[in-house]
């Protein structure tokens, strides 16, 4: 038996699964005559809740992902461009680099980004989740230096075919840059894909910009998701392009 059949299970059969920390993980898969138990070490634990999370719910570029795993997310719109790295330490805590440009004010940020899950939600055909990201580094422009703090809570919800989300972000970085971020998304699943089909999502998002610009913009993008990686890209009403890319290791 290779380890992706308890994966099959899960998605097509009736299984009940349970494990602690502390606890070997078993997945009872039930057949017409009996039920049989597989017992895996805790790694692989983690290997398969990712793997079935990833395959059931694949719209969401998620800041904590599997323990042990690397992330690294590129980010591109209308007012920032950044880069993001960051390896799951448990299945709630993620830590890593962000670097940041901000275009307006033709300044660069270092920090250093801890992401935190708060509390996930599992239904049979959905999942919710609730995340902290927080950091703090330095941000610089031609010979300016300031301390950076920035925090934010992030929430979504999603199925097979829907998806939402908000977000905020609190950004000080002293006389360079100030501001309150808040993005909304919702999206939906032209087609319902299996596992390592390329799953496709029309997005649109709205962002509001806080003692900043004070500005409010929309941006309809298109979201591509394919085993690891996720692309997305779009075009900002307000004549700005948006091109994201997240790659899991």
């Amino acid at each position: 038996m290779n380890f992706l059949t308890p994966v099959i299970a899960l998605q097509n059969e009736a299984c009940a699964c349970k494990g602690t920390f502390n606890m070997r993980f078993v997945c009872e898969r039930k057949t017409n005559d009996a039920i049989v138990k597989m017992p895996y070490g805790r790694s692989m634990k983690y290997l398969l809740i990712m793997i079935f999370c990833l395959a059931s719910f694949p719209a969401q570029a998620r800041p904590v992902s599997y323990p042990g795993g690397w992330t690294v997310m590129l980010m591109n719109d209308t007012d920032t461009n950044s880069a993001h790295i960051h390896y799951t330490l448990d299945p709630k805590n993620s830590i890593g680099w962000r670097h940041q440009y901000l275009r307006e004010e033709s300044a660069h940020m270092d920090a250093i980004q801890h992401n935190h899950l708060l509390k996930r939600w599992n239904a049979p055909a959905s999942q919710a989740n609730a995340y902290i990201k927080s950091g703090v580094g330095i941000a610089y422009d031609d010979g300016q230096v300031e301390p950076v703090a920035f925090t934010g809570f992030a929430i979504d919800w999603e199925d097979r075919r829907y998806f939402t989300s908000y977000e905020n972000h609190f950004f000080y970085a002293g006389d360079i840059d100030t501001y309150a971020h808040h993005e909304a998304r919702i999206g939906i699943a032209p087609y319902v894909g299996d596992f390592g089909d390329l799953h496709t999502w029309v997005m649109i998002k709205a962002d509001y910009d806080a003692g900043k610009d004070d500005s409010f913009s929309l941006t309809p993008l298109v979201r591509f998701f394919k085993g690891f990686d996720l692309l997305e890209a779009g075009y900002n009403l307000d004549d700005g392009v948006l091109l994201n890319y997240v790659r899991r290791f």
